[in-house]
């Protein structure tokens, strides 16, 4: 039964996920059809499993009614005990024999704590999930977990290898067929007079930018983001960043630019604003290395958006 409730219970995360619409809260929304593949593979197991318990429960049911319909009596239980002493010394020499098998371990309890714990297990996620509220991350996780600009000589096995400020999915191919692919996506902006990232074009953009500055320098750049101070090198010079997912919540990041707003601008960390401006470089001292900036002409506060995520599309 415990089975059943488990198998019950993961079905409920998933429909629960999809009918909140917290879902893109996990995963990119382009593998949304993984989790709904789940919930019927989930219902299937789920069938299976309470029908094997009907049909285990009507013959138990079963089996106590022949008891009651048919009692033993005294010649039957005679011929039984007949029986039985004839094979009190096979069993008892198979008992022996497994014995010589056991070892002196004591398999019963330990397995019934193997299931227990197994059980544990799968039940702990299920109930973070449907009790815990779900969280948007915000500046607050950025100052958290801090963050540096990946540079070019950054590999997944030193410490600046990190989904921070500038996308990355270098690390999802081999180093051929993503210099092909970065090219091609770099056409999609290169030709453009101005580049207007929108929540779709948002990462690839931004990957574009950085991987390839040059073509776009002295373009107007124009998107939507939250302020994060960071270490503020001018009091007018805020990042701007979008939380993304490439695949999931695992390989998230967050990713922006630094802007440098007019003289006298103040704004505070999670104040969303949309942003235009001509791409430039600058030397950033708390990073030590030469970074894209955008020499932000105009700028607004917005609303956050309803869905303050964006998504890598492939």
């Amino acid at each position: 039964m415990t089975r059943l409730y488990v198998l019950l219970g993961f079905i409920f995360l998933f429909v629960q996920l999809h009918l909140s619409g917290n879902l893109n809260k996990y995963v990119n929304l382009k593998y949304a059809y993984l989790s709904v593949s789940a919930i019927v593979l989930l219902s299937l197991l789920a069938v299976f499993e309470f029908t094997r318990l009907v049909i285990r429960e009507r013959r138990q049911r079963g089996l106590a009614e022949q008891e009651l319909v048919h009692p033993h009596h005294a010649h039957s239980h005679e011929h039984s005990h007949a029986h039985n002493h004839e094979y009190t010394g096979v069993l008892e020499s198979n008992a022996e024999l497994l014995q010589g098998f056991d070892h002196g371990h004591a398999h019963g309890p330990s397995t019934r704590w193997g299931k227990r714990l197994a059980y544990l297990v799968l039940v702990v996620p299920i109930l973070t999930g449907v009790l815990l509220p779900v969280a948007t991350l915000d500046s607050s996780f950025v100052k958290a977990k801090g963050f540096s600009f990946p540079s070019v000589q950054d590999t997944p096995d030193n410490p600046g290898f990190h989904q921070f400020l500038k996308p990355d999915t270098s690390v999802f191919y081999g180093k051929d067929s993503y210099t092909k692919i970065s090219r091609k996506e770099l056409g999609e902006f290169s030709g453009l007079s101005s580049v207007d990232l929108t929540d779709k074009t948002y990462l690839k953009g931004m990957e574009a930018i950085y991987n390839f500055p040059d073509p776009f320098m002295g373009k107007t750049i124009s998107f939507n983001g939250f302020i994060y101070k960071g270490e503020q090198v001018s009091d007018h010079e805020y990042f701007v960043f979008r939380f993304g997912f490439i695949h999931c919540v695992a390989d998230s990041g967050v990713f922006g630019m630094l802007v440098d707003f007019p003289e006298g601008t103040e704004l505070e960390d999670d104040q969303w604003v949309h942003v235009s401006g001509k791409l430039n470089t600058e030397w950033y001292q708390p990073f030590k290395q030469t970074i894209p900036v955008l020499k932000a002409d105009k700028w607004e506060k917005i609303d956050a958006p309803e869905d303050p995520y964006v998504y890598r599309i492939f």
